[in-house]
Parts: C-alpha cells; structure tokens; sequence
C-alpha cells in the first residue's frame, strides 16, 4: 500500500535523489539578484531539471505555472534587519500548505543558540501534525548560534543532523563538513536521508560540483542550493549540471560539459 506522504515525497525527489532550489531569501534579504522576478527564476529552474523549489507562500499563490517540479512550501521566517536574524518563527502551518498545494514543508532549526528551544518545539510540532496528514517535513538544521564556533564542525553538524531525525523530519538538509570521510559518519549516524546546503555564492563552478560529489559520495541524496543556483549567470544550466551529478550519477566532468553547453 502506498502511503499519501510517499506519494508527496515522491513528487519532491526523483529516482531517490533530490536538486532542490529554495527560493525563500526574499523573506530573510529582500529582492536579492536572482530572485527579483520570482516566477521567471522558478521557470528557468524547472526548465533545467530541478526537482523541487522550496518557497514561502506568498510565492506560491503568484506561481503562475509549475510544470512537473515539486513544491516546498517553508513555514520559519526571520529578516537580517532585526534583532534577532537567528530567530526562526513560525508563519504559517501545514493544514495551510495542504490547501494551497505544496508537496512537502520545511522548517528551519539554529542549533546552539539562545533561540533554539523554541526552534525545537516548532519542528517536534511540525513534524507531528505532517505525521498525522501524511504530509513529508525538511527539517533545515543548522550549527549556527553562541555555543558554536565552527558551524562545520563535523561532530556538532552530526548532532544537528541527528536532532532533525529525532524530531520527526523525513528529510535532513544541513551544512557539508567538508571532506568524505567526516561527513559518512554524519549520515550513517542520521535514519533519514539527507541533502546538504548550498552556503554562499561561489563563482567557482568546479570546487562547487566536487564539493557535491563528496557529499553524495558520503550518502548524501542530494542538494538544496539557492544562491549557487539562482545567482549563477545561467540558472538552468547549473541546475543541469546538478541533476547530471546528483540524478543521472554521471561525473563531475560531465557535469561541468553542462554549464559549457550551448544549449
């Protein structure tokens, strides 16, 4: 019997892998570069091939069409002219989401910080209520606050990674420690899969798709990259070059003979 939450999860990966693109920084930044026409960036990532775009839900009510790309309706929000930037509160709910569409919910979680208890009581909250609707959670776990100082430390990124399992997420999206070998124990030591963050625009595309290939090579299932994506000079391309890496499992070279191509 298939269940309604792996239906949905099915519509946000693909083969068992997942090229996901949030879309969420108009919220924490403003109209950054990238995202200022929001559905003309959604139609550039769809047309390269990513499985799913992670979006508040002002966006998705002005999405004017989807095409076969899954949709991630997020539920924390916070602005970095307040007070509080690390602050992640809740802006909306997943009976919501049901209504207006979307496929899956993320929550996001700064562990180590002053702010985290509530955080935490937002996911264990989150996590159950999609329990009870069939509904699949990501959990964004972050090592982001006072008590941490490398927020790649592989020890502190297994223990955020843990914590989103714990609590109820179906899947884990935090930071790539970066080496192989330290980011495997992070994932065999999390029962659900994981997908690793993006971080800060690079303009060096071949460090950028290595840095993948180690993570999936560690087991991880993918990505959720915003600004690599929606900042990169050609959007669909590298979004291309992502699903060559992550969905086709061709290599690092190949991928790159993507973001080359004339097409």
């Amino acid at each position: 019997m298939v269940l309604g939450k792996e239906i949905r999860l099915n519509r946000i990966i693909r083969k068992g892998r997942i090229v996901c693109v949030t879309l969420d920084h108009g919220v924490t930044s403003g109209p950054i570069q990238g995202i200022e026409s929001i559905q003309n960036t959604i139609s550039k990532v769809e047309n390269g091939g990513a499985t799913a775009v992670l979006v508040h839900k002002g966006v998705i009510r002005s999405i004017t069409s989807m095409g076969n790309t899954g949709l991630i309706m997020h539920l924390s929000a916070s602005t970095n002219l307040g007070l509080s930037p690390n602050r992640k509160m809740l802006v909306a709910n997943v009976k919501e989401a049901i209504r207006i569409g979307a496929d899956a919910v993320s929550v996001h979680v700064n562990v180590g910080g002053k702010e985290e208890p509530e955080m935490l009581e937002q996911l264990g909250t989150i996590s159950s209520e999609c329990n009870m609707w069939g509904f699949p959670c990501v959990a964004m776990m972050y090592p982001r606050g006072e008590n941490v100082k490398n927020s790649h430390d592989p020890e502190k990124v297994a223990h955020a990674a843990r914590l989103g399992a714990e609590l109820g997420a179906d899947i884990v999206k935090t930071v790539y420690t970066g080496d192989i070998d330290s980011f495997r124990e992070v994932v065999k030591s999390c029962p659900v899969p994981i997908a690793i963050a993006g971080g800060p625009t690079t303009n060096n595309e071949e460090e950028l798709l290595e840095t993948v290939q180690g993570a999936l090579n560690a087991g991880a299932i993918g990505v959720t990259f915003g600004r690599n994506i929606f900042q990169h000079k050609d959007p669909s391309k590298m979004v291309r070059a992502l699903s060559a890496l992550v969905i086709d499992k061709l290599t690092v070279a190949d991928a790159l003979k993507e973001l080359s191509s004339s097409a």
